[in-house]
């Protein structure tokens, strides 16, 4: 059985590097990083077991505080995902009415901590009909980018910007991009 004269330029999945392999499925430069791989791997999984594990015996806990009108600085962490300066920060300016039983014995209003962080209500959806239509210029209705930078006198960048920021439609036909020359003229004109 002969030996592949086969070198596959790629470049290693563990350090980065650039190497010769010598078969299309090689994924490592060296054995050490086919290693130093297997380790990563090998505890990434470790990593995420222990988190399940974590969220299944915490799940009773995280059930028993939700009923509680009081909860500790660290609960509420635990709960609503901020860290503990920002709830003594909160304590302190008087945002969260707090209860202080002793050293490490602050009990928090989680009611207060609730409506504070809970996510804003969106407005309802509008029905499908009373969606706007898309507007179609015609490209004789339009300017290229060419065409403004040369009709105001301003670079390709800045007309590229203002059109991004201003959200101006745009279409692209072939190599140009047409924009509508009306909402063009109102934007370059008060500047």
């Amino acid at each position: 059985m002969g030996f592949s004269q086969l070198k596959i330029p790629k470049i290693c999945e563990h350090c980065g590097k650039p190497f010769e392999a010598k078969t299309v499925i090689t994924r490592f430069c060296s054995d050490a990083c086919v290693d130093k791989a297997s380790k990563a791997r090998k505890k990434k999984e470790q990593e995420e077991e222990r988190k399940q594990r974590i969220l299944q015996e915490s799940a009773v806990a995280i059930a028993d505080i939700q009923t509680r009108p009081y909860i500790s600085i660290t609960e509420a962490t635990i709960l609503f995902g901020i860290s503990k300066n920002t709830i003594r920060r909160l304590i302190k300016a008087g945002k969260i009415p707090a209860i202080n039983l002793g050293e490490r014995l602050t009990r928090v209003s989680r009611t207060h901590i609730e409506s504070m962080f809970t996510t804003v209500a969106l407005p309802e959806e509008k029905p499908q009909e009373q969606q706007p239509v898309k507007l179609r210029y015609e490209p004789s209705e339009c300017y290229t980018i060419n065409e403004i930078s040369e009709k105001f006198g301003v670079s390709l960048s800045t007309v590229s910007g203002t059109i991004r920021r201003n959200s101006i439609p745009k279409r692209q036909v072939g190599k140009f991009v047409y924009v509508p020359k009306e909402q063009i003229d109102k934007i370059f004109v008060r500047k």
